[in-house]
C-alpha cells in the first residue's frame, strides 16, 4: 500500500510539473500577479487600515492631517472603525510631517487623562502617551520628526523619530461615567490637546476639531481590488523602509511602483478582486484558527499575540524576526499600536463560547464577570460584527461597562452581562444587543490593568449560550 501511495503521488506531481511547463506567458503572468497581489495585502494591511481612515475622514468631514477629528460622545455603529471603544471618548490626529516636524501636545492630567498612542502609517508605536506614557501624566510635547530629520531637536521635547511622513495619533479621553456631566468633562479635557508645527511653537494657532460624530465613517477592510488603490497611495507618499525593500519588484508585478500611475485594465482588476478574496480567506483562517489563550482551558484570549507585541513595540528591531502574518490578521481585527500593552489598557477577544462554537447572534449568551476586577479604571465588554471587526450595524448600544449607567451586580459582587437580540426580562440594564443576523465576537477590555490578571489570580471565565431565540420567542 505504500507503494501504490507514493506512485499515486509521484503521479501527481509530475503531472502538476508537466501543467506548470506548459502554462502560456499570459497564464504565467496572471498567476504572478494573483499570487504577489495575495502577499501584498497581507504584508500592506497596517498602512491600508490606516490609509482608509483618513481618506475617510476627507470625504466625510471637513478635518484635515495636523488637525483634530473627534467624537462628542461615546461612538455609536456610525463609527466604522475597527473594534473602536464605545466607552471612551475618541479624538485622532492624522499628523503629517512632510514640511517639517509637528507637535502633539498633551494637557496633564487634571481633571481628566489621556490613553493616547502615535504611530506611524504601518501603526509601528512611536511612543504612549498620557498617564502610562512618557509624560507621565505630567502633560507633555511629542515632537515628530521627519525620516532622514539633520535639524536640531529643541529642549522641553518628547522627540519622535518617524520613518514616514504620515502616521496617526489615538486619543482616548477618559470616562468617569457615561453621565452628561462625565461626558462634556471627557470632551473638554480631549479638546485641550493641541498640534501644530514647530515652525509655530512660539505663537501657534489654534488646533481645528471636527466632530465626526453620528456621521457614518467607514473605513473597514474592502477585501476586493480597492484594496490596492489604497496600497499604492501608501507606495507613492512613503519612503519605502529597509525591511521592505524586497516589496518593490513583487509590487511592481501587480502595476504599484513608486512615480508610476496605478491604473490596472479590466482583466488585472479580476485578478485583484481574486486575490484580495484569497487573502481574507488566508487572513480569517488565522483568526479562526485562535490566538495563545491568557488562561489554559478558557477561550479568552489577548488580542495582540506575544511575539507581534514585542516585534511591533520595538520597530522591528529583532533582525531575525519580522511577523508580517500575524500583524496583517491583527490589522484586520483592530489599528493603532501600543507601545507600552498592559499599562494603559489590555484587550481580551473570544469568537467561541464555551462549548467551542461561534457566537450566533439570534441566540442569547452570558458573562458572568467575576468581582474585584483588577482595574484602576473601568472594564467593558463589547459586542463587534464577526464578519467586519466593526461594531454591529444599527444597533442601539454596544456595550456594558462597570461605568454603564444602572448596570446590576449579583450578591458576591461579580456581573452578569447578556448578550443577544432580546433582553432576558428584568436584566436590561446589563444586556447588549445583538443582531440575529449576524455573528458577532467579543472584546473585553481592561483599562488600567492590576496585577492580578497578569498573574491569573483572577480569570474571566467562558462565555455560556442560555438560549436560542426563534421568531422572537426564547427556547
Amino acid at each position: 500500500m505504500r507503494h501504490v501511495i507514493a506512485g499515486l503521488v509521484a503521479t501527481i506531481l509530475m503531472a502538476a510539473n508537466v501543467h506548470a511547463q506548459n502554462l502560456s506567458p499570459d497564464e504565467l503572468a496572471a498567476r504572478n500577479i494573483q499570487r504577489r497581489a495575495v502577499e501584498a495585502m497581507i504584508w500592506g494591511m497596517p498602512a491600508v487600515n490606516t490609509d482608509l481612515m483618513l481618506q475617510t475622514m476627507l470625504k466625510t468631514t471637513k478635518a484635515k492631517p495636523n488637525e483634530i477629528i473627534y467624537w462628542s460622545k461615546p461612538v455609536n455603529w456610525k463609527n466604522q472603525t475597527l473594534t473602536p471603544n464605545p466607552d471612551s471618548i475618541y479624538l485622532m490626529s492624522f499628523w503629517n510631517v512632510k514640511d517639517g516636524p509637528v507637535v502633539i501636545e498633551i494637557p496633564p492630567a487634571q481633571g481628566g487623562s489621556i490613553a493616547g498612542n502615535i504611530v506611524t502609517v504601518w501603526q509601528t508605536p512611536l511612543e504612549d502617551a498620557g498617564p502610562e506614557g512618557a509624560d507621565k501624566g505630567q502633560g507633555g510635547k511629542y515632537l515628530i520628526l521627519p525620516p532622514g530629520y539633520k535639524g536640531d531637536t529643541p529642549a522641553g521635547y518628547i522627540a519622535l523619530q518617524s520613518d514616514t511622513f504620515s502616521g496617526f495619533a489615538l486619543l482616548r479621553s477618559n470616562l468617569a461615567s457615561h453621565g452628561d456631566a462625565d461626558v462634556a468633562k471627557s470632551v473638554a479635557y480631549g479638546k485641550q490637546v493641541k498640534v501644530y508645527p514647530l515652525a509655530q511653537a512660539k505663537d501657534p494657532s489654534t488646533t481645528n476639531f471636527t466632530d465626526a460624530y453620528d456621521l457614518l465613517f467607514d473605513s473597514t477592510i474592502p477585501f476586493d481590488a480597492s484594496f490596492y488603490r489604497g496600497l499604492d497611495r501608501v507606495v507613492q507618499n512613503e519612503p519605502w523602509l529597509d525591511r521592505d525593500r524586497v516589496m518593490i519588484d513583487q509590487l511592481a508585478t501587480i502595476g504599484i511602483a513608486k512615480g508610476k500611475t496605478f491604473n490596472p485594465d479590466q482583466k488585472t482588476t479580476a485578478l485583484l478582486d481574486q486575490a484580495a478574496r484569497e487573502a481574507h480567506a488566508i487572513l480569517e483562517q488565522g483568526y479562526d484558527s485562535g490566538f495563545p489563550v491568557i488562561n489554559p482551558g478558557i477561550r479568552w484570549f489577548p488580542a495582540a499575540v506575544p511575539q507581534m507585541v514585542k516585534a511591533a513595540s520595538t520597530g522591528y528591531a529583532d533582525p531575525n524576526e519580522y511577523p508580517v502574518d500575524l500583524r496583517g490578521v491583527s490589522y484586520t481585527l483592530g489599528f493603532t499600536g501600543i507601545k507600552r500593552l498592559g499599562t494603559a489598557q489590555f484587550y481580551l477577544m473570544a469568537n467561541k463560547d464555551k462549548d467551542g462554537q461561534p457566537f450566533e447572534g439570534a441566540a442569547t449568551y452570558r458573562l458572568t464577570v467575576p468581582a474585584n476586577v483588577p482595574v484602576k479604571q473601568y472594564w467593558s465588554a463589547t459586542v463587534y460584527d464577526r464578519e467586519t471587526h466593526a461594531l454591529v450595524r444599527n444597533m442601539p448600544s454596544a456595550s456594558r461597562a462597570s461605568i454603564s449607567p444602572g448596570i446590576a451586580k449579583n450578591a458576591d459582587g461579580s456581573v452578569d452581562v447578556y448578550f443577544g437580540p432580546k433582553a432576558p426580562e428584568g436584566k436590561e440594564a446589563n444586556w447588549v444587543p445583538t443582531d440575529p443576523a449576524r455573528k458577532f465576537e467579543l472584546l473585553f477590555r481592561l483599562y488600567g490593568p492590576e496585577q492580578p490578571l497578569f498573574d491569573h489570580s483572577w480569570k474571566l471565565p467562558d462565555v455560556e449560550r442560555v438560549a436560542t431565540t426563534i421568531g422572537g420567542a426564547t427556547k
